[in-house]
């Protein structure tokens, strides 16, 4: 496949990377800084854009078979990246004519699933308070997506670590998963790429964790 990568010098961003070339797929990588992103091959392109501007991403994600975005503020001072930036990748899309789209969200932002524990119950609502900004960002994002006319798939990861590769992740189409409150970056970029090919993923939120 041809796939642009959008939120590719984040760590959950360099393993879709990583994982696609390995996958045989050519990947255009949009970033911000190319220094920060030091992954050379043959069919990848690096291209550094403007992700909230619609009319420069546009050339980018033509003539693709698919669009990621892994982007997210990584504190309250950024937040407004992932509404803004995944909105103006929409409006690319449209006028490209691309349809397959699959972005991160994050668990907190989806409903609490059965069987959770008081103390998850609490630090949830922790994270909610503490957070709100960022949350509330993504919530706003993942209604932008809802809306489009997209093929998309959100994904509620639950914490991010920077461990292996291993694929032994829970999936849940609908719902988050329960009791499964890590997931490495790896793993998150192996369900985003599986996803692609699922038709049970379209249109759908889904949950993993390990």
């Amino acid at each position: 496949m041809k796939l642009t990568i959008f939120g590719a010098t984040g760590g959950t961003g360099k393993q879709l990377v990583r994982q696609a070339l390995d996958a045989g797929h050519a990947v255009t990588a949009v970033v911000r800084d190319p220094a920060r992103l030091p992954i050379s091959h043959a069919s990848l392109e690096v291209v550094t854009a403007d992700v909230t501007d619609a009319g420069a991403l546009r050339p980018l994600v033509e003539g693709r078979d698919a669009v990621l975005s892994s982007l997210g503020a990584g504190s309250r001072s950024g937040a407004g990246i992932a509404t803004a930036g995944t909105t103006a990748i929409l409006t690319a899309m449209a006028e490209s004519g691309v349809r397959r789209f699959v972005a991160v969200s994050a668990m907190p932002v989806g409903p609490v699933p059965p069987g959770e524990s008081l103390f998850f119950r609490g630090v949830r609502r922790v994270l909610l308070t503490a957070l709100k900004d960022v949350y509330a960002d993504l919530a706003r994002m993942e209604a932008e997506i809802a809306r489009s006319d997209t093929d998309w798939t959100v994904l509620w990861p639950p914490q991010l670590t920077d461990g292996p590769l291993t694929g032994a992740y829970a999936r849940e189409i609908g719902a988050n998963v329960a009791k499964r409150h890590k997931i490495s970056r790896a793993d998150l970029a192996h369900a985003m790429l599986a996803a692609l090919d699922d038709p049970a993923t379209v249109r759908r939120s889904v949950g993993v964790g390990s």
